[in-house]
């Protein structure tokens, strides 16, 4: 076992510097010698046996059930280096990879009914947990660093009005927000520009704090926010805007998530898409991913969104490439987690724990790492809707800061 272990992991790991201990105590280095070295530990020959034979599932099952533990570094820095390979994948996963993605669409068939469940399993959660890493507002969703030491809080801020700018509204524009989440966006878009929002969410926790806040904010008669579909809301809106929320489409459903966007949109509305992305083209979800944080979901290539936009009726006015943005916003609330992490193990337990560490870390560095992006995709029904140059973008967003001021939320600092 422990000459097999060896080889497939020296294999592998080409770059940086990683050392392992076996179960019976043998002990190896794997990698170039680069950069600050990381050591782990297996404890016992099961999870040696696991890796070897589904390497993307068990790394993160061995280390929620901690028989593989990170010596000299944390997760994170492992990840970053085993993230980090010429080759993507060990030789030993790419049989899983092509039986994962022949099967994909059987996996992201997500018809309402599993929709719903999906939704409910990753975000029905405690919502103490969401609070233990979040900003203030509750924005689980790649922010927009304007500077390069901007806080987290300020990062979410610039995002709700980076948004806001591209969509252009005008007070009483009738504005839908698909996948509304704790409602922060929408609160943000009813309170600044004092549109209609309507907000539909699949998630029961998500709703009722929703509308709790609409209420704290005397904001009722203007955000409201349903348990529904996108797929049954009745239109039109004037404005249409998701966040996070495309990931749990499934490609099966991309032109209908478009159609009805376009069914609902009015002629000379305005939509803007933002979503996860793949710089590569389409992939295969992780499958411990899938097992653990998010059933049903998947990262789409840019390439397949296009693609359904293309036969929607809908055009394309502006695409935004955001690169490093979400790793920045995942090593945030990262470090938040860390430093709240006993509340984590009270509020679930420790595997509960290791299993929301790992799932922070890796989702980082596959941003770092692996090429993932965010997108913002602007879109139109006609040509002529928006301006013909970016420019209004920062006109829009110079308008928004001078209206903000006395309405932020308070400030949530990590570990308070």
């Amino acid at each position: 076992m422990d000459r097999l272990l060896r080889y497939f992991l020296s294999q592998f790991i080409r770059r940086g510097s990683m050392s392992f201990t076996t179960a019976s105590g043998t002990k190896f280095t794997c990698g170039d010698g680069t950069g600050e070295p990381v050591s782990a530990r297996f404890l016992t020959a099961d999870a040696e046996r696991r890796i070897l034979l589904n390497p993307e599932l068990a790394l993160g099952e061995v280390y929620m059930d901690g028989t593989f533990v990170v010596e000299n570094g944390s997760i994170a820095d492992a990840l970053a280096i085993l993230m980090d390979q010429p080759d993507i994948l060990p030789r030993n996963a790419k049989l899983q990879w092509w039986l994962r993605y022949l099967l994909r669409h059987i996996r992201q068939f997500n018809p309402r009914g599993r929709s719903r469940d999906n939704v409910a399993h990753h975000y029905d959660l405690d919502g103490r947990l969401y609070a233990l890493f979040l900003d203030a507002d509750k924005q689980y969703s790649c922010a927009y660093f304007e500077t390069p030491d901007a806080t987290l809080d300020d990062a979410q801020l610039a995002k709700k009005r980076h948004l806001a700018a591209k969509l252009l509204i005008r007070p009483d524009d009738r504005v839908l927000d698909i996948g509304s989440g704790w409602g922060g966006l929408g609160l943000y878009l009813a309170e600044m520009t004092g549109a209609s929002v309507t907000g539909v969410t699949l998630s029961t926790e998500q709703l009722h704090a929703s509308n709790a806040r609409a209420a704290e904010k005397n904001l009722t008669s203007s955000a409201k926010f349903f348990l529904e579909d996108y797929r049954d809301i009745p239109g039109p809106f004037d404005r249409i805007v998701s966040v996070g929320m495309f990931e749990h489409v499934g490609v099966d459903f991309y032109e209908t998530y478009f159609r009805r966007c376009a069914e609902l949109l009015t002629d000379d509305g305005v939509m803007v898409l933002h979503s996860i992305g793949r710089s590569e083209g389409p992939d295969a979800t992780n499958p411990w991913i899938t097992k653990y944080i998010f059933p049903g979901g998947y990262i789409p290539a840019l390439s397949e969104v296009t693609r359904a936009i293309e036969r929607s009726g809908l055009l394309v006015c502006d695409v935004e490439i955001l690169r490093m943005h979400y790793a920045e916003t995942l090593k945030a609330w990262r470090e938040r987690f860390a430093a709240r992490r006993e509340e984590a193990v009270r509020l679930y337990d420790e595997r509960f724990a290791r299993m929301w560490e790992f799932y922070l870390a890796c989702s980082e560095m596959s941003f770092r790492k692996q090429n993932m992006m965010n997108f913002q995709i602007q879109l139109t029904k006609r040509q002529g809707v928006v301006p013909m140059t970016r420019d209004y973008i920062t006109g829009e967003e110079a308008k928004l800061r001078g209206i903000e001021p006395g309405k932020r939320p308070r400030l949530q600092i990590a570990g308070e």
